[in-house]
């Protein structure tokens, strides 16, 4: 034997841990999730970097998921969808929010005083 601990990286743990990027859980849930330790993880990716940019691919489906939902959505003519997509993506021409610029000087009469001087003004009454 070539020595050191046998992996704790079988093909059951690198399904969960594919299984829950997937599902968009974060490295460490996905390491509560498959039953091991980040650091196992972390030792694996390094040595396999094909897994660690797999991993990173994985993380962006349901991100993927949701953007065919909305599409799926908007294809069929839904009206609500595709406003709330508008509003997002095209805010200059479709959103509900106006911005106001709002430009000049705040004057603040108390700027120079002390803690002192402030104090006897509130106790001057």
């Amino acid at each position: 034997m070539a020595g050191g601990r046998p992996t704790r990286i079988t093909k059951d743990v690198l399904r969960k841990l594919e299984e829950a990027f997937i599902k968009g859980l974060n490295d460490r849930e996905a390491c509560l999730y498959a039953d091991i330790w980040p650091s196992t993880l972390y030792d694996y990716c390094r040595a396999n970097p094909k897994f660690s940019e797999r991993k990173e691919l994985l993380k962006e489906q349901p991100k993927m998921r949701a953007k065919l939902n909305v599409s799926d959505r908007i294809d069929k003519h839904d009206i609500y969808i595709s406003t709330w997509y508008l509003e997002r993506k095209a805010k200059d021409e479709f959103s509900a929010k106006h911005e106001i610029d709002v430009q000049g000087e705040i004057n603040n009469p108390f700027a120079g005083m002390s803690a002192e001087d402030l104090k006897k003004l509130i106790h001057d009454d």
